[in-house]
């Protein structure tokens, strides 16, 4: 054990030991190898680059896509009282040359950033300057056409490997299969393939999937019976608040959680959640980042997730008390059918998507040529309106305009407004003094956020107007007036979903979406749907196999708590005798209808007894279809049909 890291360990996290394979993964990276980390949900990534980092001289560059958890990671860091910034598109000018500075000076030990901003000139020469210890790959899957995820300017990151040649890569993500993992250590340039890989096996997770047309009647009997903390997934914001009203209309606390509210009233309900004092959450899959709540007994999926992937991440923030937990998918025909429609409807025409990229730029009045990392209010029904433009297809393409990095869409509003103050100590009290009616605020601001001197602070007009007894928007008026006196920099809070340009705006020929690498990434997309309805189908085999299997560990025992082991515990026929027959009655009425009597004349082999008991088992478990006639045939696999 690595008494050094377990001294960081326990001064910053309070923790008195790592979690399964931290350690190793830990030691991997002060041993300068290039290291891929796959960790399930949960088996907390970001300590095996933080503490590293913290034991080495210099900066840790990570590397995330999320804004959202950028964010969240910075200011945990800064809790602890280690020094931390980020820079993403969408930061002011002024924001950015901040970081850039604390960089320089050696102020910060850690510095997010978004794949994008690697590409900047301004950038490259500012690692080139840096004593650069460590480069983290948060969501590494990103990387790879075949991950669920992928975006293509994090293909660019190997390139900055020759900037900073002495520092080791530790890639990071939570959910990958085999063909994944091999991808992205071959497109960040690993000297050597070094995977450390945890198992995906939850011992205490019980996976059941449930085919139901009344799915809310099914969502209130299974939360009425079950107790503790859950949390249940649906695809619309519209349904989260229907779900959650049908909720407290049964006596079932809950509230809601979508990217659309706002920031403020985001960590409110998170809060509310987290501390009990709500019992259920009802969300899209905006919900899950930085959740580290032990207590989850259930996890519902009233609407299907895209991927395995996806399933397996939100299913897994049940049950990490080790306590037994339980994930529940509620499906029918229809869901099925939607899921398909969604996947056709996420790939519109390229020509469309040069389109769109084309009207937000007119949209915004931006001159081909300019726009860069500026942040525009954006409301996608009214652009849609004025282009006459289908609002899922247009919000897809600008997802995939994300995707590809020519912009950022910031679908939920900002919490906290920004200040920092640009005068030194000395020529500021000289301020205050020559004048006095600015003295109150400024004392306030001082008393009230500490580094405002060397960085941009998070503030509260509305607790500043409180201790000043001033109203908002005075306190407002007057820090406009400081700014315009370049006294302070004020940047006021963002209310509305943003769109910002990552670089100068383009003319519609010089949009480059290579068609090979869409058509790549649609079929791909389609066998992670088509995964997901195998797994949906497959009633047969043990769930956390299908799972694991899925990911990588074929050779796994059945869990003997998921839905298809505890309807297998039922039949008196042993698992390998159970095995055989079914093998048997697949291979006889995949092309062949036959009844029963005729079935049974060609089980001579078997006990009859046996073969009966799975044949009913198969039947109750819609794997065997009984027509009118008594006939029997086989049910196939759900199928996409693409």
């Amino acid at each position: 054990m690595n008494s050094e890291a377990l001294k960081i360990l326990v001064k910053y996290w309070g923790h008195s030991s790592f979690r399964p394979l931290q350690e190793e993964i830990i030691d991997s990276v002060l041993g300068q190898n290039d290291t891929l980390a796959l960790l399930p949900t949960g088996g907390g990534k970001s300590i095996t680059f933080q503490v590293p980092a913290l034991m080495k001289d210099g900066i840790c560059i990570v590397v995330s896509p999320l804004i959202a958890l950028m964010k969240d990671q910075v200011h945990n860091l800064k809790q602890k009282g280690i020094s931390a910034g980020a820079i993403y598109s969408g930061m002011h000018f002024d924001e950015i040359e901040s970081v850039y500075n604390n960089c320089i000076h050696d102020k910060f030990k850690f510095l997010y950033v978004s794949p994008e901003r690697l590409e900047t000139e301004a950038f490259r020469y500012l690692i080139g300057q840096l004593n650069v210890n460590l480069l983290a790959i948060d969501e590494a899957h990103c990387i790879s056409q075949w991950g669920y995820d992928f975006r293509p300017p994090y293909l660019k990151i190997a390139e900055v490997r020759s900037l900073i040649p002495n520092a080791p890569i530790l890639a990071l993500t939570a959910t990958a299969t085999p063909n994944v993992t091999g991808d992205i250590m071959d497109k960040l340039r690993f000297k050597k393939p070094n995977l450390l890989k945890a198992s995906f096996l939850r011992k205490n997770l019980s996976y059941s999937i449930l085919k139901e047309n009344d799915k809310t009647t099914i969502l209130l009997k299974t939360l009425k019976n079950t107790n503790g903390s859950s949390i249940v997934y649906v695809r619309s914001r519209k349904k989260c608040r229907e779900i959650s009203e049908i909720l407290n209309q049964n006596n079932i606390k809950s509230t809601y959680y979508h990217a659309g509210l706002n920031a403020r009233e985001r960590v409110k309900r998170q809060e509310l959640w987290t501390n009990n004092q709500t019992r259920v959450m009802v969300s899209t899959n905006a919900f899950g980042m930085g959740i580290d709540k032990a207590d989850v007994g259930l996890v519902v999926h009233y609407d299907l997730p895209d991927s395995i992937e996806s399933y397996f991440q939100e299913t897994g923030r049940a049950g990490r008390n080790d306590k037994a937990a339980q994930g529940l998918v509620l499906y029918n025909n229809l869901d099925i059918n939607n899921s398909i429609k969604r996947l056709k409807d996420s790939f519109p025409e390229i020509s469309q998507i040069k389109k769109i990229y084309n009207a937000l730029g007119n949209y915004f009045q931006i001159p081909e040529g300019s726009g860069k990392d500026i942040g525009f209010d954006f409301n996608l029904t009214d652009f849609c309106s004025n282009y006459n433009l289908k609002i899922i297809e247009t919000y897809n393409a600008i997802k995939i305009l994300e995707r590809e990095g020519f912009i950022y869409f910031i679908e939920s509003s900002g919490q906290y407004s920004q200040i920092m103050i640009h005068l030194k100590k000395s020529d500021l009290y000289r301020f205050q003094v020559e004048n006095s009616d600015s003295d109150r605020l400024l004392k306030e601001i001082l008393r009230s956020y500490s580094g405002v001197f060397t960085e941009y602070v998070n503030i509260n007009e509305n607790l500043i107007a409180k201790r000043t007894e001033m109203s908002k928007e005075a306190v407002v008026k007057k820090l406009n007036y400081l700014d315009n006196l370049k006294v302070l920099k004020y940047i006021p809070v963002k209310l509305s979903p943003q769109i910002v340009f990552t670089s100068e705006r383009l003319g519609i020929k010089n949009i480059q979406l290579e068609q090979d690498n869409y058509k790549n990434i649609k079929i791909a997309a389609e066998k992670r749907l088509q995964s997901l309805l195998n797994f949906l189908s497959n009633s047969m085999q043990c769930r956390s196999q299908q799972l694991l299997a899925y990911f990588g560990e074929p050779k796994s025992m059945r869990c003997g708590i998921c839905d298809v082991c505890n309807r297998k515990s039922e039949l008196t026929v042993n698992d390998i005798e159970f095995s055989r027959i079914n093998n048997f009655l697949e291979k006889e009425l995949k092309f062949d209808s036959l009844h029963l009597y005729e079935l049974i004349a060609r089980t001579g082999k078997f006990n009859e007894d046996d073969v009966i008991s799975t044949l009913q088992w198969l039947i109750d478990n819609n794997k065997i279809i009984r027509s009118k006639d008594e006939s029997l045939k086989w049910n196939e696999q759900l199928d996409i049909g693409f």
